[in-house]
This record gives C-alpha cells, sequence and structure tokens, in this order.
C-alpha cells in the first residue's frame, strides 16, 4: 500500500477515509456534532473507533488536530494504521481508542485554534483559579498581532521581536510567544477563560471509553517544530517522574522534554497530555506527543500571526486572505509523499511500541 493514500486534502476528505477506513477495520464509531459548520457548510464532528474489548484494560489512545490544521499528519497516520490492519494484531487484552479531529473546526477552517480562538493545548488549566501570567508576551502583544499586515508592518513589528531576541535569547521569546497566555483574546497561543467545547468532548470521550483501563498510553499527533518529516517524540512528564521514565523505556532516548530544554517546544502550560491523568484518575498513562517539522519556527510562527490577524481584522474571501490560509495549511502540512511517508513510518513504529509497553 501506498502511506501518501491515506493522507487528505481537506477536513471532509480527511472525515470519509478516516470512518470508511474504522468500519473496514470492524471498529465502534461515534460521532460528536460540532455547533457549527465548515468553511464549505458541511457538519463538523469528532468522530471516535473503539477496537479490541469494550473493557480492556490497557487502551492506546491516539489523538488527531489538537491543533486543528495540524490534524492532517494525525489523521493520515490514524487511517494509515488502520489501513494496515493493526487492530487485528492487537494482543487480546489491549484495545485502542482513535480520537478523530477533536478540534474539527480548526482542521475544516485551517486554523491552529478553536472556534473560540483557543489554543486548545493551553485550554486545561483550572479557570477557577488564577491563570498563569506571560508578561513576555504582554510586552509584545501589538508587535506579535497587529492590526495591520502589510509589509512595513510586518517589517516594523519583526524588528521588535529580533530585538527582544537579542536582548533576552531566542528561547525567550519563543517562550513568551507560544508559552501560553490568557490576557489576548483576540491573540496566538490564547489559553481562553473557560474550557473549549473541544476540551469538554475530550473530556466525555476520556469518561466513556477509558473507565475500565489500568494502563493508558496517549499518542497526541502534533506539526509544526523540527526538520522537515521528522517526528520528536515529546513527553510533557519531567525527567525523574515515573510517567517520563515510562516513556523513555517505550519510546528509546531520544524523548525530550519542555522543561529541561530538551525539546523544540516551550514548556507550555494547560496541554492535554499534562491533563490527561486526571481525566483517568484510576489508570496509569504514559503520554507522547508526536511532533512532526515542516518549515522553520519563524515561517511557522509568521503564518500564525497573519492567520490571527486575518480572523480579527482581515477578509479571509480577500486574495490577501486566501494567502493567508494557503501559507497556514503550508506551515503545519507537509503536502508531499516523502513527508507522508516519514510520518506514517514513524506512526506505525511508536503505536507498536506502545502497545509493546502496556503489555510488557
Amino acid at each position: 500500500m501506498n502511506s501518501a493514500d491515506s493522507f487528505s486534502a481537506d477536513y471532509q476528505e480527511a472525515r470519509a477515509k478516516f470512518r470508511a477506513a474504522a468500519k473496514a477495520a470492524g471498529g465502534t464509531l461515534e460521532s460528536v456534532t460540532h455547533p457549527e459548520r465548515g468553511p464549505d457548510g458541511g457538519d463538523l464532528s469528532t468522530d471516535t473507533a473503539w477496537f479490541g474489548p469494550r473493557a480492556a484494560p490497557r487502551v492506546l489512545v491516539t489523538i488527531a488536530a489538537t491543533h486543528g490544521v495540524e490534524g492532517f499528519c494525525g489523521s493520515g497516520a490514524q487511517v494509515d494504521w488502520l489501513r494496515r490492519g493493526e487492530a487485528a494484531r492487537l494482543p487480546a487484552d489491549v484495545g485502542v481508542l482513535m480520537i478523530h479531529a477533536v478540534n474539527p473546526y480548526g482542521f475544516a477552517w485551517l486554523r491552529r485554534v478553536t472556534q473560540e480562538n483557543v489554543d486548545l493545548n493551553r485550554n486545561w488549566v483550572d479557570f477557577a483559579a488564577p491563570v498563569p501570567a506571560n508578561l513576555g508576551y504582554d510586552a509584545l502583544a501589538e508587535a506579535i498581532c497587529p492590526r495591520e499586515w502589510s509589509e512595513d508592518a510586518q517589517a516594523e513589528n519583526t524588528k521588535i521581536l529580533g530585538a527582544y531576541a537579542a536582548d533576552h535569547g531566542f528561547p525567550a521569546l519563543q517562550q513568551a510567544l507560544s508559552g501560553g497566555q490568557y490576557a489576548h483574546r483576540a491573540g496566538i497561543f490564547y489559553g481562553g477563560e473557560a474550557p473549549t467545547w473541544s476540551r469538554l468532548t475530550q473530556s466525555a470521550i476520556f469518561k466513556a471509553w477509558l473507565g475500565s483501563a489500568q494502563k493508558v498510553a496517549v499518542i497526541d499527533y502534533h506539526t509544526g517544530l523540527g526538520p522537515w518529516g521528522y517526528g520528536e517524540q515529546i513527553v510533557t512528564a519531567r525527567r525523574g517522574t515515573a510517567a517520563f521514565a515510562r516513556a523513555a523505556a517505550w519510546y528509546g532516548g531520544a524523548v525530550t522534554s519542555p522543561a529541561d530544554g530538551s525539546s523544540t517546544s516551550a514548556d507550555i502550560v494547560g496541554d492535554g497530555l499534562s491533563a490527561a491523568p486526571g481525566l483517568v484518575p484510576g489508570a496509569e498513562v504514559t503520554g507522547m506527543a508526536l511532533e512532526v517539522g515542516v518549515q522553520s519556527i519563524n515561517e511557522t510562527l509568521t503564518a500564525l500571526r497573519a492567520d490571527a490577524w486575518l480572523h480579527a481584522h482581515g477578509d479571509l474571501a480577500s486574495p490577501q486572505g486566501k494567502a493567508i490560509k494557503a501559507q497556514v495549511r503550508a506551515a503545519f502540512f507537509g503536502d508531499a509523499d516523502d513527508w507522508k511517508g516519514m510520518v506514517a513510518g514513524q506512526s506505525l513504529l511508536a503505536t507498536r511500541q506502545a502497545v509493546a509497553g502496556l503489555t510488557g
């Protein structure tokens, strides 16, 4: 089979491929309808597929489209796994829960965020308590998401961001930009002011399907950081913890942690992997984000800033709006056969390592 055929050109094609492949593999399918519609006027849904015993004590969970437009990667990896017949090779006491398009709005509209302009991986915080501050973002907010997106404005704001990096170092700039912020609703990496539809939906899915689980592995697919096609295995648990040790034993010594600077990711707050153990309190949870590189970090951040400006101040139907959408898609989806093959191969290895870890 050609792994590239498992990937799709848009959300609707991805959903159709996932549901067809899951049905052919004998999965139990369910859907949760999203309140919004896609750019084509079509329905949006988060779909799940279950394989194995309903009360399986060991479960692998794979999640696509936490960051919307990054769903091209996760969906393709899930469909490839299904088409390869991996479900039929599962040990007798292992279940697999596949969550397709947990943020279907972002997937369909080519946005990294939810319909609330919220980064789902910054939304898993306790909103009854004070939210984390991000003074670096506060200082740069006007330059990050300006009201004007002309060449002159971009050049001026790039100087401001560059000066911050020169004074504080590029890691500090990346932390300010992407660590998460809760004060600028139209900005990037905004964590929101309440649990989003996608967070509530994922919580309900975990509760419905993982009640009998004793050991859970979570693989959350992401794109946008690192070299072309390389899948960094990011563990949000800190080194020295049992969760990090398990992940390193399962996936190998190349696993990284944002907490100690070994990852291409900033040390973020409110991410879904860190929240997962709280959703399955009776289980041992081992989480890993497979982060696949596409473009440079500067190109990726520029695409995100442009998209935030477009939805706050621009016209999606204009030539500029269409160009920005193409820019966002290209920043998070390596639409080439070699990239797709690299994703499928690394994902297949990771899922098999997870199943071996669960049973070992």
